[in-house]
């Protein structure tokens, strides 16, 4: 498993085409092999007379304004001669690959002017690469980048479009491209879509100008938008984050000033359950963002989105379902609401824990545990405050440094939490099997705190002194770890899981251990004692080592149930109020020194007489 294959391509193509071992068989990773040859192409339509750049072998063209001066004169004009040779070609992933090199070189270095007839050349090259028929052969071409190349290739050279008359407008199955003048005393201005998305039938799209908006422009000037019906599939194909584009993508290239634009999206997927969500296209990180747009309205067919245009990042839009997690405002409402009161019950039981201290940690096994609770609780209450800061530092301040940094700390406090209900769960173990064997309290406080804080900062520095060089840390459109480039985020699900299988085995000891009828209790009163015994062990030890946690399994078997979702939410949303409860308030011990406490206070204060306390 693993192993790679390079095989060379058939005498007809050159390149070569590479082979992973999985699951004991040779699968294909990535294929370029290609018939085109681009050198030969430009030699026998002698369009120009150019250097040649040798890139991984393969023979690619850069050409310059200087060299445009030679050879047919229709090619000077919209490199027309080179099409016929194109679109004759296969789409096959080599080709593409080429193709979009020279895509790429033409819009760097022949943008200048560029005429109705380039832009429609242009296009024509395009769409031979985004029909819909090859879009699986995208997922074997060697450069994962290829289609995020392309969409920044055509957007640079649209943008450069000259408009006869006011406006203009360029027709081809898979790539639309209009351009308008507009200037700031216009109505609202409009690019209305409808393309082919496949043989069977079409997709609308809507780019409008608002009026507000056009009130900035210092002058008149031009807006451009293009249409890509099919290009949503293919950076699907590049991307391992599993979104699924439910719409066309579109470009728009407009003034500076104008910072919102208002985009209609004609659903692809009409029938599908989860909702969409507005992103555009980070054309920097290269990935699909969630910051740029905001979801204006939404139906069953169709998403309006306002979205900011950014001429150096957010160009392109387009709109996102996820069918593997289902949307739904009831998660985002028990998350907050759990989050709030599990930090109110974690700083109450802390408070608590405090007051009592001394009164509850006189034998040596009460001090471990309740030593062992409160790292348990500051431990969650840290983790639950910053899972808030790593929010807003990632939909506020948009810092990747600040975000590395909010997904260490969090990755830390919850691994943390973790190895500190792993140590209550084996001091659970040594109270009930060695009974007679003691440790004293500095071993095990020098245990303790290399075990609930030792190995989380271990394995926090492995993880992102591991990913972090490769730009593999992070998740897109998240201040967490990243699951689906370098896997980072095993080095919190493996010690989890790991964890509550022990603490399970804890819970099933205690079980065994407490269901033993008492010596003396009557025969009609044994098993309804022994379910009482086993239940409160249970209610009380399943929140205070993690077993609520389990759950997530049953999110990862059946992802698409919105049950399994909010249940998971439900409990380790509240899991601080959960220890609250039976950490503290139901322990007899506790409840005994709050009431000497406040007795106490009261005798203090001579409020013995005037207040009753039971």
């Amino acid at each position: 498993n693993g192993a790679i294959c390079i095989q060379p391509c058939s005498p007809s193509f050159h390149g070569e085409t590479s082979f992973v071992c999985e699951d004991r068989k040779w699968k294909m990773l990535s294929d370029a092999c290609a018939s085109l040859d681009v050198q030969s192409l430009f030699q026998n339509n002698a369009f120009i007379s150019c250097p040649i750049l040798h890139v991984c072998g393969i023979s690619m063209i850069f050409f310059s304004a200087k060299h445009f001066g030679a050879g047919n004169h229709s090619c000077q004009a919209d490199f027309s001669c080179i099409i016929p040779d194109i679109l004759s070609s296969p789409a096959i992933p080599g080709n593409i690959a080429d193709i979009v090199e020279l895509l790429k070189n033409i819009s760097l270095l022949l943008s200048e002017n560029v005429t109705r007839g380039k832009m429609k050349s242009y296009s024509r090259i395009a769409n031979h690469i985004l029909n819909s028929s090859i879009i699986s052969n995208w997922a074997f071409v060697k450069d994962r980048n290829a289609g995020s190349v392309l969409l920044d290739s055509v957007n640079k050279f649209a943008g450069k479009l000259l408009l006869r008359n006011g406006s203009e407008s360029i027709q081809e199955p898979f790539i639309s491209t209009k351009g308008y003048s507009i200037h700031r005393n216009a109505s609202g201005k409009s690019f209305d879509f409808s393309m082919e998305f496949n043989s069977t039938g079409n997709i609308t799209g809507q780019v409008v100008i608002p009026e507000e908006e056009l009130l900035r422009l210092p002058r008149a000037s031009k807006a451009i938008s293009v249409a890509f019906p099919t290009l949503g599939a293919i950076l699907e194909t590049t991307q391992l984050d599993p979104a699924v584009v439910n719409g066309m993508v579109l470009s728009v290239s407009l003034p500076e000033e104008l910072q919102h634009i208002l985009l209609t999206f004609e659903k692809l997927n009409k029938l599908g359950p989860a909702g969409a969500q507005c992103v555009g296209w980070h054309s920097a990180e290269r990935r699909w963002d969630p910051r740029a747009c905001e979801l204006r309205a939404h139906n069953g067919t169709a998403v309006v989105c306002v979205c900011a245009h950014r001429r150096r990042t957010y160009r392109s839009f387009s709109i996102l379902m996820s069918p593997a997690v289902p949307r739904s405002p009831a998660l985002g409402y028990v998350t907050r609401v759990g989050l709030g009161l599990s930090i109110f019950s974690l700083v109450l039981c802390l408070v608590i824990e405090a007051v009592v201290w001394h009164h509850v940690t006189k034998t040596e096994i009460t001090y471990m545990r309740h030593f062992c609770l409160v790292n348990i609780a500051t431990s969650l209450l840290v983790a639950d405050v910053l899972f808030i800061l790593a929010a807003i530092v990632h939909n506020a301040t948009l810092n990747y440094q600040l975000c590395v940094a909010a997904t260490f700390f969090l990755h830390f406090f919850y691994l943390a939490l973790f190895f500190w209900m792993f140590t209550l769960g084996l001091l659970i173990l040594y109270g009930l099997l060695l009974i007679f064997f003691k440790i004293t309290r500095s071993v095990f406080l020098a245990a303790a705190f290399c075990i609930g804080y030792g190995c989380p900062l271990v394995i926090s520095i492995l993880t992102v002194a591991i990913t972090e060089p490769k730009n593999g840390y992070l998740r897109s459109g998240a201040c967490w770890l990243n699951w689906y480039e370098t896997k980072a985020l095993l080095a919190f699900v493996v010690p989890a899981l790991s964890i509550i299988v022990v603490n399970l085995i804890v819970v099933v000891v205690v079980v065994v251990k407490t269901g033993r009828s008492s010596v003396g209790e009557g025969c009609k009163s044994q098993d309804l004692s022994s379910m009482i015994r086993v239940s409160k062990n249970v209610a009380l030890l399943t929140p205070l080592l993690g077993l609520t946690w389990g759950f997530g399994l049953a999110t990862t078997i059946d992802s698409c149930s919105l049950a399994f979702h909010v249940v998971f939410a439900l409990l380790n949303a509240f899991q601080g109020f959960f220890i609250l409860l039976f950490g503290t308030l139901l322990d007899r011990k506790t409840r005994e020194a709050l009431r000497m406490n406040c007795f106490s206070s009261r005798q203090k204060w001579g409020l013995e007489k005037v207040v009753y306390f039971p």
